[in-house]
């Protein structure tokens, strides 16, 4: 789980001894604390904080790092939480929202069990982290979309099954409709390595072979990257274009699709995808 690796992260980058976090609610005004790291007690485990109340949930209703030197003293918060937060023994804590296209999904907190300040440098560290769970929820969400988006619409009517549509010209793959296929498809694989959430990115490796034509299995064993390379350049895109979008180098991408083109015994560009796609590699 992604918030787990954070915490241990946290402590690492701050140096401090406590870490706990959890992201809000769908729908719902408030966060539950799910896990924690370094703690003595599950006192704040399951703890639901609403937002505006405690100092997590102020940084929930500010959307901006909150800190306070000692917590059951502090003036700036209210102390809904106060049994939870003593028991576990905590005086200065932080509190960094996790904010995806301006909505706070989470928030991470760090603690110490002495009352003193926490300075710049262990804010910023534990901001840093925070950004590292937004880049990752965001890739998520986009990949979330990208699927909702390649799952084909239930065919009805007469024409589901009609040769005309079904037989040569369907599989020929022209028309706008492939061509949003083939864009969905590059994006897809492209995403599936910068998933945390395995379960996620085996669902999108899972789109991308339903993606791909019905066809005999492929005697061409092509490797992931250059079968990344070759659906960019399947959906339209230049060496520098896919390069950009992988995140790979240009020259990178021009080993990659050379390699794939020998495999697939093809000259140029165009030869190896339509090649890939009689194999059944490519939509």
């Amino acid at each position: 789980m992604e918030m787990r690796g954070a915490l241990a992260r946290l402590r690492r980058a701050t140096g401090l001894p406590v870490a706990f976090g959890g992201l809000v609610e769908p729908g719902r005004r408030r966060m539950r604390i799910s896990e924690l790291n370094g703690a003595a007690t599950p006192a704040l485990r399951g703890l639901a904080v609403t937002s505006g109340n405690g100092l997590g949930g102020k940084a929930v209703a500010l959307a901006r790092p909150c800190a306070v030197t000692d917590y059951s003293l502090s003036r700036q918060i209210s102390h809904e939480y106060d049994t939870a937060v003593a028991a576990e023994g905590l005086r200065s804590v932080l509190a960094i929202p996790v904010v995806v296209r301006r909505r706070v999904r989470g928030v991470l907190y760090g603690a110490l069990r002495t009352a003193q300040p926490l300075g710049d440098r262990t804010l910023n560290a534990a901001v840093d982290v925070a950004r590292d769970i937004e880049q990752t929820l965001a890739v998520e969400d986009e990949a979330r979309g990208l699927l909702a988006a390649a799952r084909p619409e239930p065919r009805t009517g007469p024409a589901a099954g009609s040769g005309a549509e079904s037989g040569a010209g369907s599989r020929a793959g022209s028309g706008a409709g492939w061509e949003q296929v083939r864009e969905a498809h590059a994006a897809l694989r492209a995403l599936a390595p910068r998933i945390a959430d395995p379960l996620l990115r085996a669902e999108l490796l899972l789109a991308c072979g339903l993606l791909t034509r019905s066809t005999p299995p492929s005697a061409v064993a092509l490797a992931p990257r250059e079968l990344d390379v070759l659906a960019y350049v399947a959906a339209g895109a230049t060496n520098a274009a896919a390069a950009e979008r992988l995140g790979l180098r240009p020259e990178t991408v021009k080993g990659y699709l050379g390699s794939a083109m020998r495999k697939l015994g093809a000259h140029t560009r165009g030869e190896a995808v339509v090649a890939a796609r009689r194999a059944g590699l490519l939509p």
